[in-house]
């Protein structure tokens, strides 16, 4: 679907007041980059702005996965809730700041719009052994990569980058830096990145925006709170807000390869 007719549609959309579901996925490119942290700091935003929000977490939950994090104990999974074992509101749990939590296998082959028929899904997406995005991720609306913002970080994420291009066949990804010291930097950082993409790859890397660097973020986590909860003047929090804002205004269009959800829902 080319630019035009997808703001068409998008505008059509907006006139006939439809909100479909919106499933985005966030994965980080190396370890320590901050995906879970982004993913529950934008779900708590997006909760802020009245918005329904439900958070798939592929990662083990021993494994300072979001239920980790926030000390939940969901009751089920999302295979639970379809297969019907469970209700979604008995299955999931709720975050202080509003956001539902499900725990996800990342072998799940479930489209989660059929089970959360309204506002957003977000999925703290986990790779496979070889750097592959789960079922869930590949088939979500949007897939955001976080990533640090310095020379190794960025080279060894450049090169997942092109393993998820050649694996699924991307055209198409969003990216924010987090940890970012000097916003100067991080805005050259950003455009490097984005035109070696499209030059070598072929491949339009959209960038969403920064978080900077703040203690507030380590403080917020002793307390497993969102830095936007506990902390909602400090820098990282605006910088959260500021991302979270803009989602709204993304473009919809079709995955850029959609996953296949079966009739028969796989655990």
């Amino acid at each position: 679907m080319n630019a035009h007719v997808t703001d068409q549609a998008d505008g059509l959309r907006r006139l006939l007041g439809q909100a479909p579901v919106r499933v985005i996925a966030v994965a980080g490119m190396g370890p320590g980059a901050g995906a879970t942290t982004a993913a529950m700091s934008l779900g708590a935003a997006l909760a802020q702005q009245g918005k329904d929000v439900l958070l798939l977490d592929e990662h083990h939950p021993k494994l300072r996965s979001v239920c980790d994090v926030w000390a939940l104990s969901p009751r089920g999974t999302l295979a639970d809730v379809a297969s019907r074992r469970l209700r979604i509101d008995q299955a999931a749990a709720s975050a202080v700041c509003g956001v539902q939590v499900l725990p996800a296998s990342p072998g799940a082959i479930i489209d989660p719009r059929t089970l959360w028929p309204r506002g957003i899904v977000l999925v703290d997406a986990a790779f496979d052994d070889e750097g592959r995005l789960s079922p869930l991720a590949e088939g979500a609306d949007e897939l955001l990569l976080v990533l640090q913002p310095h020379p190794a970080a960025i080279t060894s994420a450049y090169a997942g980058i092109k393993r998820l291009h050649r694996a699924h066949a991307l055209k198409q990804l969003r990216f924010l830096l987090n940890g970012v010291a000097d916003v100067g930097t991080a805005q050259q950082v950003m455009h490097n990145l984005a035109q070696a993409a499209s030059r070598y790859l072929a491949l339009s890397l959209l960038p969403v925006g920064w978080v900077r660097t703040d203690p507030w973020l380590a403080d917020a986590a002793r307390l497993r709170q969102t830095v936007l909860e506990a902390f909602p003047a400090s820098a990282a929090a605006v910088d959260f807000r500021a991302i979270a804002d803009d989602m709204g205004r993304w473009p919809w269009r079709t995955p850029a390869r959609p996953a296949v959800f079966p009739q028969a829902l796989a655990a």
